[in-house]
């Protein structure tokens, strides 16, 4: 069967890691990754067209995936619409321009000299209009603290998004695995099938030379009734995993024949001390460290609030009777007294208490699921060799044995067909494990975001003591 896709898997781990570096804020970047994605989709695609129809590789399945996916997308504008929270958090407040009028039309009677006949009366307004400009000078460093928070909230939804890319990956990864164990079930249930065929084809020669009763065809037409019913079985599976892959990148109908790769594996569990200490590296545990700093961030916000901010304002003052204006300038601040931010600033620090734990519960879920993998890797590794080693080249033997004993009269027809149910039972077994194995490896690097062949393998006992020593 090969060697299994780790090679094709760790290409796309490379290439998850550097597309990473274009999840820094910028407009341009989420065009970047496109972009990239889009001419390495188009590059796959031209390899799927070949003589024998069309191929998809994992390389292929993952990246129509990561170009198709609607929650990537969502993702990505969820980061430009940040990068726009982070220019507005570090803006300067706009200047306020007031305008005020004083006595509008309000109308005096100044009298001249009552005792004089000639005096005249004459009627003045005393009006008053004010022009200001007023500037808010925020104070104890609240815009920087804005903008750090904001710079901070936009690498969470970086993580976010590479949290959900990696999650992606091994999805694909885990239903392309099921698309070529489907495809290893399909190929031994028609081998079985023709060998079910072929020995009904001897049995029916057999039975109308008179050498066996009727019985024995009834029960050879039985085998083969069971063989094709595995075979049909095998068909629909193979067909439900290829339209959930097809349907991965949005597709409703497959349109490729065939996956390329092999379940076959030769890489065994690499040391679990080493996967401990990658499991942190985990973008989901990055983000939880980076939700503590943010959370930090916006109690800093709130402790600057305590601060009170100062107004400043100047103008003029026109004087509708003298004539002339007047120059003011004023100042403004809160005074403190029973408002300073109490309230905002418990709550913050009390999410600060709450960030770090939800870090430590997401660190022990990470470490048990990553425990949990390893020992059911460890496990199926285990299986694997056993059914390679020992189980399968002694069901082949003895069937082949059987076969030719049974062809020249040495066995009966219920020895072959129980030596060929045995044979096939053991290599689904064995596809079985490999997919097992290689889910497994998946769920392993889903979890260490990183690929799993290039960690050094796990030593037996024997050699970790005398290393240890």
């Amino acid at each position: 069967m090969g060697c299994i896709h780790l090679n094709q898997l760790r290409l796309i781990w490379l290439l998850l890691l550097s597309l990473i570096n274009f999840l820094q804020p910028a407009n341009a970047n989420s065009d970047l990754f496109t972009k990239d994605l889009e001419n390495a989709t188009t590059t796959e695609q031209n390899k799927l067209n070949t003589a024998d129809g069309k191929n998809i590789t994992l390389f292929s399945a993952v990246t129509l995936t990561l170009l198709h996916n609607p929650e990537l997308a969502s993702l990505a504008k969820e980061i430009s619409a940040l990068e726009g929270a982070t220019l507005q958090a570090g803006l300067f407040r706009n200047p306020e321009l007031s305008f005020n009028v004083e006595n509008p039309g309000n109308i005096q009677k100044l009298r001249g000299d009552v005792n004089s006949p000639d005096s005249v009366a004459q009627e003045v307004v005393q009006q008053l209009t004010t022009i200001r400009i007023g500037q808010l000078l925020e104070l104890g460093g609240k815009r920087m603290a804005r903008v750090q928070a904001a710079q901070l909230n936009e690498e969470l939804a970086a993580r976010d998004y590479e949290s959900r890319r990696i999650d992606i990956i091994a999805r694909v990864a885990n239903v392309f695995t099921e698309v070529l164990a489907g495809q290893e079930r399909l190929k031994l249930a028609e081998e079985t099938k023709l060998l079910a065929q072929n020995v009904v084809d001897k049995v029916i020669l057999r039975v109308q030379a008179g050498n066996v009763p009727l019985i024995v065809e009834t029960r050879a037409k039985i085998g083969l009734s069971t063989a094709r019913i595995e075979w049909e079985q095998a068909q629909r599976d193979l067909a439900s995993a290829r339209k959930r892959l097809a349907l991965m990148w949005g597709s409703t109908f497959p349109q490729f024949d065939q996956v390329l790769g092999s379940l076959e594996t030769s890489t065994p569990p690499p040391d679990f001390h080493r996967l401990q200490e990658l499991v942190m590296s985990n973008p989901m545990a990055l983000r939880a460290m980076k939700n503590i700093e943010h959370r930090k961030a916006l109690a800093e916000i709130e402790e600057t609030r305590r601060i009170p901010n100062l107004t400043v304002s100047a103008g003029i003052v026109h004087h509708a009777q003298l004539g002339g204006t007047t120059a003011v300038a004023g100042l403004m601040i809160p005074l403190p007294l029973f408002d300073r931010n109490q309230g905002n600033l418990k709550e913050a620090y009390v999410r600060v208490n709450k960030a770090e734990d939800e870090r430590q519960a997401l660190e022990l879920r990470l470490k048990t699921e990553l425990t949990q993998s390893y020992e059911s890797l460890t496990a199926a590794w285990n299986e694997i060799n056993i059914l390679r080693n020992e189980i399968l080249p002694g069901a082949i033997s003895a069937f082949n044995v059987m076969r030719r004993g049974y062809e020249l009269g040495k066995f009966g027809l219920l020895e072959l067909l129980d030596s060929q149910r045995v044979l096939f039972q053991n290599q689904l077994l064995y596809v079985r494990a490999l997919a097992n194995y290689q889910r497994l490896i998946n769920d392993i690097e889903r979890l260490i975001a990183a690929p799993i062949d290039t960690i050094s393998p796990s030593l037996p006992n024997d050699a970790q003591s005398s290393k240890n020593h």
